[in-house]
């Protein structure tokens, strides 16, 4: 299945946010985490991401079908936050969510280290992003009795020099 990121443009807000509540629905019915899932966000946080100045919103196509997006933000111009990143359910665990990271840890080669945040209690985004070399930093915010966020970071290897 060959994978692709392509930027998002306002025309695809539609098709993201619905998306982006097909992906996340669940996980907010599993964890009631209503302040922080994005099944809860709304079309104008989608918006604001595609036209963002400080990163890119992209959405993931497998095979030339939209099956998700990424969105990446920099806190300065080599260090990255992954934020959030879906893939519908049907097309989860095919390998699709591996291949992206390494598109876009491909497409910003001058990144010294990137950065996210999961919810503890789902191992296997804690699996995806251990095996990518994403090590938890320690840091951890309890969001309610049921959902813990866990924030991890990859610091990369890298020759790039300013």
């Amino acid at each position: 299945m060959e994978i692709n990121l392509v930027k998002a443009t306002d025309n695809d807000a539609q098709a993201i946010f619905n998306m982006q509540v097909a992906a996340f629905k669940p996980l907010l019915e599993k964890y009631k985490d209503d302040e922080i899932n994005p099944a809860n966000e709304s079309m104008e946080k989608v918006l604001k991401r595609i036209n963002r100045e400080d990163g890119s919103f992209f959405k993931i196509l497998a095979s030339n079908k939209l099956v998700g997006a990424i969105c990446i933000s920099w806190k300065e111009e080599t260090q990255f936050w992954i934020s959030p990143m879906f893939i519908l359910p049907t097309y989860q665990g095919k390998g699709i969510a591996q291949k992206v990271i390494h598109l876009v840890e491909e497409m910003y080669p001058q990144a010294v280290s990137w950065e996210l945040a999961t919810i503890v209690e789902e191992k296997r985004n804690c699996y995806l992003y251990e095996k990518m070399g994403y090590k938890q930093t320690g840091l951890s915010k309890k969001i309610n009795d049921c959902t813990t966020l866990f924030y991890y970071k990859k610091v990369c290897q890298t020759s790039f020099t300013k």
